[in-house]
């Protein structure tokens, strides 16, 4: 792979590894020593030993800055679940197109990069209006991920879409993964009962899964851990992403370190949830990061919500258990941290995620909430980019930790089977933090309509 950057009046040409079948012909470069906050255009190609080139790609992208400069980041989560794929005939996977209208510096993937657990249909019947959804199919999306192949044929699914493609040529990503990069609701050890897998061990699945993810989304392979804990290890895959001096992003994996997801019953979760989802060593991490952090603004990005009970297939996949008393299960984790954040006097923490289908801003009071021993602050959620929309139900909120909704918008239409994706009923999230320091967050529709927006103070740090 060779690339050619040009920033001003420099210019300059950079090689990067060779690639073969054994990447199924994937490869990245890490580009160092780049000027912060710079804009820099780039020309990107592939050359044989024989000096014979594939046609260049346009790319462009800015770096993060040190200083106190304005930037905006976008977030979401949930690409082609439900047997959702590209229809051409509806203008593709819209929402990509809407988020690069919105020029943002930077996007945020929270999770389920792709559903590798749910097939595609060729035509899907739409009982809203009668019309029919015409998927566009390739082989490795007709049943669940099984092999390697599989799964770099999930991957490369969505970039067969123009909006895609475009969106990520000018977008630099952070990403996470969630559960349907594997299968749906896994966890370490589990024997998956879906007797449609014929590899029905979790493991086995993820450690395939993650393979085709990590070379096929912009997350390093290979051990780059910087004297500052920056980076991660091919064993790790949350980090820290250090974005000047107003913004520190923490992404948490919420999967890899797991304990068994305990039956949809509260007392079950008390049992089966103690092991948390982060984990003692990731959990001690994230507090030191957060105490060292001295940016404006700490935005913690997780795989799933705090308080709604994530249900499915008979298990409590999420934090709540959806019992409003003291924590429980997963719940001593986060109340662990928020006492953490509290203690430490970290000031401007805020929560993100995706995964449940609907965009949500909740507010936690511990003059609310069963649990008090933390400081308020606020969650918000955005999804899917391309998939069926969920109700948002606030009121089955768990209140151990004390949420309120100020805003929330999901399916609307009570019909029985899923709801093929538009505009109106896909979600991003977008921050946008002023050279001043004040964050603005907007939850928008995959129309580019502001559903939402609240405009949040900092506090001043501790000397």
């Amino acid at each position: 792979m060779m690339v050619r950057l040009r920033s001003g009046a420099r210019r300059w040409t950079v090689r990067g590894r060779w690639t073969d079948p054994r990447t199924d012909f994937t490869s990245r470069l890490h580009l160092r020593d780049l000027a912060p906050g710079r804009e820099y255009d780039a020309e990107v190609w592939f050359e044989t030993p024989e000096g014979e080139r594939s046609a260049p790609e346009q790319l462009s992208f800015r770096t993060a800055p040190i200083h106190a400069a304005a930037q905006s980041i976008v977030w979401s989560g949930d690409t082609n679940g439900q047997g959702w794929g590209i229809d051409k005939g509806r203008g593709g996977m819209t929402t990509y197109r809407m988020m690069l209208d919105l020029r943002p510096d930077l996007f945020v993937h929270v999770g389920d990069t792709i559903y590798a657990d749910e097939p595609m249909p060729e035509t899907r019947l739409l009982v809203e209006d009668g019309t029919t959804w015409r998927n566009e199919l390739t082989e490795d999306v007709l049943a669940p991920a099984e092999t390697l192949a599989n799964f770099r044929g999930r991957h490369r699914y969505p970039l067969r879409d123009e909006h895609v493609r475009a969106f990520h040529a000018e977008v630099p990503s952070v990403v996470q993964w969630d559960d349907h990069e594997t299968s749906n609701n896994w966890y370490p050890g589990e024997t998956i009962d879906d007797m449609g897998y014929s590899e029905r061990r979790a493991d086995v699945l993820a450690v395939r899964g993650r393979r085709a993810w990590q070379e096929y989304q912009p997350v390093p392979v290979q051990r780059l851990v910087a004297p500052d804990g920056n980076g991660f290890a091919p064993n790790r895959i949350y980090r820290r992403v250090p974005r000047g001096q107003h913004l520190d992003l923490f992404l948490m994996d919420m999967r890899s370190w797991r304990g068994p997801n305990p039956d949809a019953d509260p007392a079950q979760a008390a049992e089966r949830g103690e092991a948390g989802l982060l984990g003692p060593t990731q959990e001690a991490w994230l507090i030191d990061g957060l105490s060292r952090s001295r940016a404006t603004w700490k935005v913690i990005s997780i795989d799933q919500p705090l308080s709604a009970p994530v249900r499915d297939t008979g298990d409590l996949d999420g934090v709540a258990n959806g019992d409003d008393g003291p924590p429980l299960g997963r719940e001593p984790e986060i109340a662990r941290i928020l006492s953490a954040i509290k203690r430490h006097r970290i000031r401007n923490v805020v929560w993100i995620t995706a995964d449940v289908h609907y965009t949500a801003a909740n507010h936690y009071d511990p003059e609310r909430a069963t649990y008090t021993d933390f400081d308020p602050f606020w969650e918000f959620i955005s999804g899917p980019l391309h998939c069926s929309p969920f109700t948002a139900r606030p009121t089955e909120l768990d209140q151990t930790f004390g949420p309120l909704v100020h805003f929330t918008h999901g399916k609307d239409e009570p019909l029985p089977v899923k709801i093929a994706p538009r505009p109106d009923n896909q979600h991003v999230g977008h921050l946008a933090i002023a050279a001043t320091g004040e964050l603005t967050v907007s939850l928008y529709d995959g129309g580019g309509t502001v559903l939402w927006f609240r405009t949040l103070e900092p506090d001043p740090l501790e000397a």
